[in-house]
């Protein structure tokens, strides 16, 4: 039987409804609407009716926010009202129906029940029928969701027909040129007529005819995605119209000849021949080389307490422009979960990542978006959500995102995300594969979605193509995929590993297929979504969150138990053979069987002729008018404030920042590059990486050659701003250009751009180690601007690291600007000398502040120092104002320590003063002043409508805020009643710390525990089966019994689904036998229980706060519910200590005020003005969000989810139960350095002296 429940969020609540309401009345302009009522339906079946009932409030609903109707006809539908519901499309992974199935069967314990979910939409009154086609283009993206039915389902269990058996071409090797164009154009294939032709010749000669699947297989490993076919192009003959080219063309041939290289002449080749000649010449020795190609990896040295350790650095940059076009939230999703698999696969932890973007203006009116597209702005807010939910979840810091707008980028969108990632190098084993080593394939299992998508990305496209594409966008499964880091960081897995792929491109057939030269591979034994699947499918689908790992025979069981601790699944799919063929099995046939050295070729040679045109000027200058040009630059789309899009992104998780992505006590001068401690499980180093980009479209699109060697120069000066020095930087490429065809003057602007990259390399001696390359950016006669991103990443002794805001008035300001060479870029050898000294002014400790010129120049740069602490500035009498608004790439503005000899310092050619800071709010040029608040308003109003991060004035009169008075003092003035010690004494508390699927706080909380004395256990919550679940309540129960402490981390228990936070996690304690353990914990052994984040969300929905004990909730029951702003929040707050009524707060003082990191979606604390005035009167509210002066606020800058009386912390009644939103555990040294406070509020060592 199926059970049908609808749920809807009251009206104060729905934030989701609201938002489309805005989108309906701002980008459809249908104002005639005036309310939107959007309800989550869901469909069960497996269960009976008591479940059902009671997963009603604990699963699909929160008494405190949700309505909940079990009846169609209860929502009040009237016979005007237009309603459609939508639900995604068969096959695509459905985080809210599978987080429903789970919580189900955590509470019952039994078999996982099919539940389907949906959204109904209710707009009342009158509609046209053209309206309701705009409101339904608007809802509905064709390539992953559809309109379905409003009826009831009977049954869930839908029959899936047997897939046929896999066809064999039997006409293949017979047909014409005609025939096989035709097939390219019926089959949408990637490869050409020759291709296709040399695959007939050896089939041929294989004598038989080939499989669909082979084709398809063939077709995947020689897509451009797979094998770089563009950049793997022979190219025969060049002519040049541009000078500076030619001249790096001659370089590179002249360094061919040195180096005695006699491979053809391609786009690959001058992309990698610096470092092959870096490397000749001994430069590049700490480079780890291996057959094993996983990521960009340099060995180094990790300084820490003990000393120093040899280590692993891995760094990669990915892109997903095609599925993110499409598709925008699966594809940014999966493109940072590439991005994490990459490094991942070569055993080391992904602890920081970056997100660059290109898009068109996202202002632009829906309305003149082209047909076949979806408007800019709902690609560029839906894949900032999908890339953000993903590295939210899987926990990873985000320290920097940028987006670049650009009218090229409409042809198709750019989305590039770059990860660091470390390993101790003894964990990293590489041998290579022989005959009789198994293959294991880990984590996620396989459906349709993906299929194709490594062909898919390598194709241009049109309208048409574009809306039968749906198929190729692979969905994301970011707490699986945090499953795998888990298995990877422990040192037993990672040694038993010879060789390891991820899964990305090309599904089965090619990452479990290059792992050795011969495989037997059974895709019988490949773990499946749902039925129905055929061999094809199954052998190129691009399912997410796999690992393909090969291990010898003898270590096969052992690690598949590993796996299985970390609730894992792990399956034997393959086996090494000796053969040097590729064969896969399906219904125990053969539908594949290739000889590695036909696919090795990679298809026919390419061949094509290149022009490389002229560059054109790109030089930018001032109107005259400073108070006019810098209004105008602050509202530059590529200049204005980005900070609404960053803080959706977690950027402190892994207590690892050692610079936040917007410095100063107001958080707001953008960090220039991303800077994380190297991250240990134990330990804590002081080596840190250092990341950072560069591109400037505006040029590349003029001079593909300069845009790419400035794109280099920016990279390394950002690093070099940072406090890195010039030695042991490394490069990564990201290159994106528009399909070329075999036009040669369109192959002229890579190769003029590889070119450019080449002669920066060549001159200041650092290398290209990687790159990832994405050849098909058109869009009809549409393309994207030539791209080349430079990715510079080194690491440096964190003490050297300095921040760009300016850290004190009447402080002196320099430039040091290298000199420029006649063909208008910086002097190589200058430009080392600029960077020498400025790396000695910051090591010298005489930089206060750096920061290194960009797409604003000069003016940016001062601007950006100033906002952070609201510090003015006045430039010097002798600046120039067409040099300050000129790009100036290589220029370093300095901001001077009283002690710097300046006197001395600008005796050097490079250095000019450029004027001093302010206390006036002000910045001025020659008496022309313009106020920073004015400057700001333009600044951070400019994608307010896009990326929001303010709450306007209308917003800010909510009832709530009139109702709770923020100037209600709820300073604890009691007794103090929770006792200072336990009646007992334990020489080292144990500390029980759960991980269920999507927990990311683990190793944080961990390491804050045991630095504090305490013994820890994370115990692994797995749910992989009914036996499993019933294995983890019994032993979590016996281990609460041994333990003194509960401590449940942050993250995003189940993907914070469904539609709401820890319901996962509740659905576990409510467990009678755990239920017991923790009554027993509580009331008879003087036990402490903490949650945060998550945590507290889960301890608020149990009871457990603030009554000390797990009830069943109601709609009087305080919550924790989505923020105000209606997305993810993540910066530093201050809090004020209320109450200090707790053994968690032995060690505060009430009044004292701390910076803690946040990082949620629903963490505004929501009860009744009752409810506050009770757990005020108890002591109770602990800690309270406040601005810098210290003071209560609802201002969403300093009370970030807009928690009534901005209450951030609270306990139990005898204060032994605490939940905190602020992650308290993210502390340490060397942290957040560019926005400075007291961190620690000693809270963990308070808890472990409680029973010392």
């Amino acid at each position: 039987m199926v059970r049908r429940v609808f749920v809807e969020k009251r009206k104060e609540f729905a934030h989701e409804a609201g938002e489309l309401l805005a989108e309906i009345k701002n980008f459809i302009k249908l104002d005639t609407i005036d309310n939107v009522r959007v309800i989550n339906r869901y469909d069960v079946d497996g269960i009976d009716d008591d479940l059902f009932d009671k997963s009603i409030n604990t699963v699909f609903s929160e008494p405190q926010v949700d309505d909940v109707y079990l009846n169609i006809k209860d929502l009040n539908i009237n016979d005007e009202d237009f309603v459609f519901a939508v639900e995604l499309l068969p096959g695509q992974f459905d985080q809210r129906a599978e987080s429903a199935s789970e919580c189900i069967q955590m509470i019952s314990q039994g078999i996982k029940p099919i539940v389907k979910s949906a959204k109904l939409y209710i707009l009342p009154g009158t509609i046209s029928d053209a309206d309701k086609s705009k409101i339904k283009k608007l809802v509905i993206n064709p390539v992953e969701a559809r309109e379905t039915t409003l009826d009831e389902y009977t049954d869930l269990n839908f029959s899936v027909e047997s897939p046929d058996e896999v066809e064999i071409l039997t006409d293949f090797n017979n047909y014409s040129d005609a025939d096989l164009e035709k097939m390219i154009d019926d089959m949408g294939l990637a490869m050409d007529k020759s291709d296709l032709a040399f695959t007939q010749d050896y089939f041929k000669k294989e004598g038989r005819a080939p499989t669909i699947t082979e084709i398809r297989v063939i077709d995947t490993y020689w897509s451009d995605h797979c094998r770089h076919t563009t950049f793997n192009t022979i190219i025969d003959s060049i002519e040049f119209e541009d000078e500076s080219a030619e001249k790096a063309y001659q370089l590179y041939l002249k360094t061919r000849e040195e180096l005695g290289r006699t491979k053809p002449i391609s786009l690959m080749d001058i992309g990698t021949i610096a470092a092959k000649y870096l490397r000749s010449k001994g430069e590049l020795e700490n480079l780890d080389e291996s057959e094993e190609i996983n990521a960009c990896t340099v060995k180094i040295k990790v300084k820490t307490s003990e000393g120093l350790e040899d280590w692993l650095l891995l760094f990669k940059n990915e892109t997903h422009n095609h599925p993110t076009e499409i598709e925008p939230f699966g594809g940014a999703a999966t493109c940072i979960g590439g991005a994490i698999r990459d490094p991942l696969s070569g055993r080391s932890y992904v602890y920081s990542a970056m997100r660059v973007t290109g898009a068109g203006n996202p202002l632009v009116d829906d309305d003149k978006t082209l047909e076949g597209k979806l408007p800019q702005r709902k690609i560029v807010t839906t894949a900032a959500k999908g890339y953000s939910s993903y590295g939210n979840q899987i926990g990873l810091a985000t320290g920097q995102v940028d987006e670049i707008y650009h009218d090229g980028y409409v042809a198709k969108r750019m989305e590039v995300g770059a990860v660091v990632a470390a390993a101790p190098a003894e964990n990293v084993i590489r041998e290579r594969p022989v005959n009789g080593d198994v293959v294991l394939l880990l984590g996620g299992k396989t459906g349709r979605d993906g299929c194709g998508g490594a062909t898919g990305s390598s194709k241009s496209h049109t309208t048409s193509s574009i809306e039968t594409a749906g198929a190729e966008v692979q969905k994301g499964n970011a707490p699986e995929e945090r499953k795998l880091q888990r298995l990877f960081r422990n040192p037993e897995a990672s040694k038993l590993i010879k060789r390891c792929n991820d899964f990305g491109a090309g599904g089965v057939s090619v990452a479990i297929g290059e792992l050795a030269d011969g495989l037997d591979i059974n895709l019988d034994k490949v773990p499946k979504k749902y039925e129905g699947l055929d061999g094809t499918e199954l052998a190129i689908s691009e399912s997410q969150e796999r690992m393909a790992v090969v291990v010898e025979a003898s270590s096969k069981d052992r690690f598949m138990e590993l796996a299985e601790k970390e609730n894992l699944q792990c399956t034997h799919v393959a086996t090494v053979s000796d053969t040097n063929r590729l064969v896969m099995k399906w219904h125990n046939n053969k539908i594949v069987d290739i000889s590695r050295d036909f696919l090795d070729t990679n298809g026919t040679e390419k061949h094509i002729e290149a022009k490389v045109n002229s560059g054109q000027a790109y030089g930018k200058s001032s109107s005259g008018e400073f108070s006019k040009d810098m209004k105008s630059l602050v509202g530059d789309l590529n200049v204005c404030s980005k900070r609404g899009l960053s803080e959706m992104f977690d950027s402190t998780i892994g207590a690892g920042t050692v610079i936040m992505p917007f410095g100063g006590k107001y958080q707001r001068t953008p960090n220039q590059a991303m800077v994380n401690l190297i991250s240990m499980e134990e330990d804590s180093a002081e080596t840190c990486s250092i990341m950072s980009w560069g591109f400037n479209p505006y040029i590349t699109e003029r001079s593909p050659f300069d845009g790419a060697y400035l794109a280099v120069i920016e990279s390394v000066s950002k690093l070099i701003a940072s406090g890195a020095s010039f030695d042991n930087i490394y490069l990564s490429f990201q290159e994106y250009f528009e399909k070329l065809e075999s036009c040669s003057e369109k192959w002229g602007k890579p190769l003029a751009a590889v070119l450019g990259a080449f002669k920066a390399q060549h001159d200041l001696g650092v290398a290209a180690i990687g790159g990832k390359d994405s050849m098909s950016g058109s869009f009809e006669n549409l393309h994207v601007p030539p791209t080349l991103i430079s990715f510079a990443v080194t690491t440096e002794d964190v003490s050297n690291i300095v921040s760009g805001d300016f850290k004190g008035v009447d402080h002196k300001v320099i430039t040091i600007t290298p000199q420029i060479d006649d063909s208008g870029l910086p002097n190589p050898k200058s430009l080392k000398e600029t960077f020498e000294l400025v790396h000695t002014l910051i090591k010298s400790k005489y930089a206060l502040s750096v920061y290194t010129t960009g797409y604003g120049g000069i003016a940016e740069s001062v601007y950006k120092m100033c906002i952070g602490n609201g510090i003015g500035f006045v430039y010097d009498k002798h600046a120039d104002i067409d040099d300050i608004f000129a790009y100036n790439y290589g220029t370093f503005v300095i901001e001077l320590s009283d002690t710097c000899d300046i006197d001395n310092l600008i005796q050097d050619s490079m250095v000019d003063i450029l004027g001093v800071t302010s206390s006036l709010e002000i910045i001025d040029f020659a008496g022309d002043s313009i106020d920073l608040h004015l400057l700001d308003n333009i600044y951070e109003g400019k994608l307010e409508p896009i990326y929001k991060f303010n709450i306007s004035d209308v917003e800010a009169k909510d009832l709530y805020k009139n109702q709770y008075d923020i100037t209600k003092a709820l300073t604890y003035s009691g007794e103090i009643n929770a006792p200072k010690h336990a009646s007992y004494t334990v020489a080292k508390p144990k500390v029980l710390i759960p991980v269920f699927p999507g927990t990311n706080c683990e190793y944080d909380s961990a390491k804050a525990f045991t630095k504090a004395g305490a013994e820890v256990e994370t115990f692994i919550v797995n749910n992989l089966s009914s036996e499993h679940i019933s294995e983890s309540v019994q032993s979590f129960a016996e281990k609460i019994s041994e333990s003194q402490i509960i401590f449940i981390p942050g993250g995003f228990s189940s993907g914070d689904e469904p539609d709401g936070s820890g319901k996962f996690i509740t659905a576990f304690f409510r467990n009678e036998i755990i239920k017991n353990a923790v009554e027993d914990l509580i009331e008879n052994r003087e036990g402490l229980i903490a949650g945060i984040c998550n945590g507290f969300q889960a301890l608020i929905k149990l009871g457990l706060l603030p009554y000390g004990k797990i009830l069943n909730s109601n709609s009087t029951f305080p919550t924790l519910t989505l923020n105000e702003i209606g997305r993810h929040q993540s910066k530093i707050v201050n809090i004020k200590v209320l109450s200090n009524d707790s053994p968690w707060l032995a060690k505060t003082e009430i009044g004292d005020i701390y910076k803690v990191p946040i990082s949620h979606g629903e963490g505004r604390f929501v009860a009744s003005e009752k409810t506050i005035d009770e757990l005020h009167t108890n002591g109770q509210i602990n800690t309270q969000y406040v601005d810098l002066d210290g003071n209560a606020t609802y201002d969403i800058h300093f009370n970030p989810n807009g928690s009534y009386y901005g209450i951030e912390c609270i306990t139990s009644p005898d204060g032994r139960i605490l939940g905190k939103m602020g992650h308290s555990e993210r502390i340490g040294e060397n942290l957040y350095k560019n926005v400075l406070g007291e961190y620690d509020m000693k809270l963990f060592e308070s808890a472990v002296d409680f029973f010392k």
